[in-house]
């Protein structure tokens, strides 16, 4: 890797290097984890394809960085406030307790993460009903250009696809429902050869181990790999948008090509990636 690891930290990702490789502590929820960064390669053609939602599947990420902000004002009781340019790293690709932890240690609100947490929660329930019930934001969910042809393409070659999410199961099937809508490609459940999410709440608390297993933690991607059944490592790659997912994936011991229009360069992620790109182009050329 070409980046200088040795005191590099992102949200609560620290890296540092042991033994000639490069290991991530992740601190969340209170508990800590570290895992060794391991070395990948990628021999075309891709058997398996494992995609990332918000953001390298769906354009989204505004949406819920608004719904961040939204929070953000109620907590603060201020109904002004607006993120800085500064704060984009720390608010997108990330779970949401990462990100809400990060705006009250900011901000300096008088409010925990869970209280955050559960009103940021109430609000993405009301404004994800309004999008169903055609009241809300009918935009909020847009699939990135060239998504159906990329996604019958790698079909059509006999590529299985899975689509990975930290959102929790109320966020993301709305979304990715949304976007198959719009594309006119039906049942995303069925189009899917697997689909994992961040899990799903019960009586108004996490019924799985919800962000303790979110990304960047690897366990998204190896679960999602896993549902394979036996791979082969060299013939399957992640396509991610976010520091968070690349992170993730790489912990995982997967390639990952990442779209630079996510928040990889500014949080110095790429390095981590097999290639960055712009478009689905660019993707079919290296795993094809």
């Amino acid at each position: 890797m070409k980046l200088d690891y040795k005191n590099y930290r992102i949200n609560n990702a620290g890296f540092f290097e042991e033994n000639g490789g490069v290991r991530c502590t992740l601190k969340q929820c209170g508990v800590e984890a570290t895992y060794p960064i391991p070395e990948v390669k990628f021999r075309p053609k891709a058997e398996i394809l494992l995609m990332d939602l918000d953001g390298t599947t769906v354009k989204s990420e505004e949406f819920w960085m608004y719904l961040m902000q939204l929070t953000v004002r109620r907590v603060m009781k201020d109904d002004g406030f607006c993120f800085r340019e500064e704060d984009i790293p720390h608010i997108a690709g990330f779970s949401t307790y990462e990100h809400l932890e990060y705006c009250i240690k900011k901000y300096k609100i008088d409010c925990s993460v869970a209280v955050a947490n559960e009103i940021y929660h109430k609000i993405a329930k009301f404004e994800l009903n309004e999008i169903l019930e055609g009241r809300g934001n009918a935009g909020a969910f847009k699939p990135r250009e060239g998504l159906k042809a990329f996604l019958t393409g790698a079909k059509e070659r006999g590529i299985k696809i899975g689509l990975a999410t930290s959102g929790l199961f109320y966020k993301a099937v709305p979304e990715i429902v949304s976007a198959f809508r719009t594309l006119d490609m039906g049942d995303p459940v069925r189009f899917y050869d697997a689909v994992i999410t961040g899990g799903s709440r019960k009586r108004g608390e996490y019924g799985t181990v919800g962000e303790l297993a979110a990304k960047p933690h690897p366990w998204v991607y190896l679960e999602l790999a896993n549902s394979f059944g036996q791979y082969d490592r060299e013939k399957i790659v992640v396509l991610e948008d976010s520091s968070a997912g690349v992170l993730s994936a790489r912990l995982a011991g997967l390639p990952v090509i990442g779209f630079r229009d996510g928040n990889l360069l500014k949080s110095k992620m790429d390095d981590l990636c097999l290639a960055t790109v712009n478009d689905f182009a660019d993707v079919e050329r290296i795993i094809y």
